[in-house]
């Protein structure tokens, strides 16, 4: 038995980073998310890594420990504040937001 990652692509209001986000789990593409889509990807039991990429963008790397049979939930967007989102044309990876649920 595995566990499962849902990860959501979900934001309120507008967003300047819109379309597909590629979820990176352990450092490898396991699937995509549409804007307002969520996915649910089985994964193994244990401590794991999480990013999402929209080309050169990126999120933080986030970490988690899932048990087997549990469900692990993640809600990503492109969408910042602005001195966030001015400084991430310079660090790429403060350009999209990865939060637990």
């Amino acid at each position: 038995m595995s566990a499962t990652l849902k990860l959501t692509h979900k934001a309120i209001g507008v967003e300047v980073r819109r379309g597909t986000f590629d979820a990176v789990v352990d450092g490898e593409r396991v699937g995509s998310v549409e804007m307002n889509g969520t996915i649910e990807i089985p994964i193994e039991a244990g401590h794991h890594t999480l990013r999402v990429r929209n080309g050169r963008n990126l999120s933080r790397t986030a970490t988690f420990d899932v048990a087997e049979g549990q469900v692990v939930a993640f809600r990503c967007t492109g969408k910042r504040s602005l001195p966030v989102f001015l400084a991430s044309f310079v660090v790429p990876r403060l350009a999209l937001s990865l939060r637990q649920e």
